[in-house]
């Protein structure tokens, strides 16, 4: 017949759990700040689309640059935001694999080493996104530099 873990085997489960739920947190500070970055993005979008059809000559083609870069912007915090959750799900993943295997026979180590692998991985090319976003509105902070005359 199968026994019950002890306490002291769930209360060092936990122990084990903690590191991945500090990464957890982290995760979720992240997606804080690319939800604001999308929502900022989103609403100068649309603050030029409104412009847009008004203007003329070149500042039509500075609206119309704008907009390229705007949309490309979208695209990466999307893929950022996209990557940023897997990787909490992942990581969720590995809190709850560390508690399977606590709690049954199942030998799910390389299982939990693979996912938090994954989960790493599925972080740093969000993070890798997102500073690639920050270089490119960079680009469209710059001074023009007509207006610098």
């Amino acid at each position: 017949m199968h026994t019950l873990p002890a306490v002291s085997a769930i209360a060092q489960t936990i122990q084990l759990a903690l590191s991945p739920i500090f990464m957890l947190t982290g995760i979720c500070a992240l997606l804080n700040v690319l939800a604001g970055r999308l929502a900022r993005v989103v609403d100068r979008s649309r603050a030029l689309s409104d412009l847009h059809p008004l203007s003329t000559g070149p500042e039509h083609d500075r609206h119309v640059w704008e907009l390229r870069l705007l949309d490309r912007r979208i695209t990466i915090i999307n893929l950022a935001l996209f990557l940023a959750v897997t990787s909490a799900v992942l990581t969720c993943t590995v809190v709850a694999l560390l508690f399977v295997g606590s709690l049954t026979d199942l030998h799910i180590g390389p299982a939990v080493a693979v996912t938090f692998i994954l989960a790493m991985m599925m972080l740093i090319v969000s993070l890798m996104s997102f500073m690639i976003e920050v270089r490119v509105s960079l680009r469209a902070i710059h001074v023009r530099a007509d207006l610098l005359r």
